[in-house]
């Protein structure tokens, strides 16, 4: 009998202890906004029945902006000034610069992660130019200058240089290369998680 009061005062005891420890954690997810947490949560081995949590989700939304594709270019633009009765005047500048080409999960629908079945459907939002100051003016050079040109000269011919380079860069095929690669990596964090069937759109 003596046995058995002290099984259950141990029980009580170890009761008490998890209802203050859930009690922390429930007072700091409401101070946080998070949603609250279940009293007692209990898992099923392998992918059937696995469902994404909030935590899982946020912990993937905050990576933020996910590069899939990163493409190197370098444009020469050119200008003239004509004058009369004088000789023409030249610019020609060389601009080099880094497309990254991949998904920005801050804007991805609320519901962009659902389940069909067995099988996690995440819906990716769409790929986008990352850096749309792409320009490494740093590495900038002048090829070939006669005469004198102004500021403004020179800014309108780095916006000439972005849009050759955009016009070049994003191409339905760079795209879609940019798409796959994401599709490819965002189903293989969803794996590691524990999910075996994956379909990214």
């Amino acid at each position: 009998m003596q046995k058995i009061r002290s099984l259950l005062q141990t029980l009580f005891m170890l009761a008490c202890i998890a209802l203050l420890v859930w009690g922390f954690v429930l007072i700091r997810q409401c101070r946080q906004g998070s949603p609250l947490p279940p009293l007692f949560s209990f898992r099923i081995g392998g992918s059937k029945g696995l469902v994404p949590t909030p935590m899982q989700l946020r912990s993937i939304e905050r990576i933020g902006k996910w590069e899939f594709l990163s493409i190197e270019d370098e444009e020469i633009v050119d200008t003239v000034r004509h004058r009369l009765l004088l000789p023409d005047q030249y610019l020609v500048r060389i601009y080099r610069g880094t497309l990254s080409l991949g998904i920005d999960l801050s804007r991805a629908e609320q519901d962009w992660v659902g389940m069909r079945g067995d099988t996690v459907v995440v819906t990716l939002p769409p790929v986008t130019l990352l850096n749309p100051q792409f320009i490494d003016e740093a590495r900038t050079r002048t090829f070939h200058e006669t005469g004198t040109w102004d500021a403004q000269s020179r800014e309108q011919m780095y916006h000439k240089a972005r849009r050759q380079m955009m016009l070049r860069c994003l191409s339905e095929e760079n795209l879609q290369a940019a798409r796959e690669n994401g599709k490819a990596r965002m189903a293989a964090v969803f794996r590691n998680l524990g999910f075996a069937n994956v379909v990214v759109e």
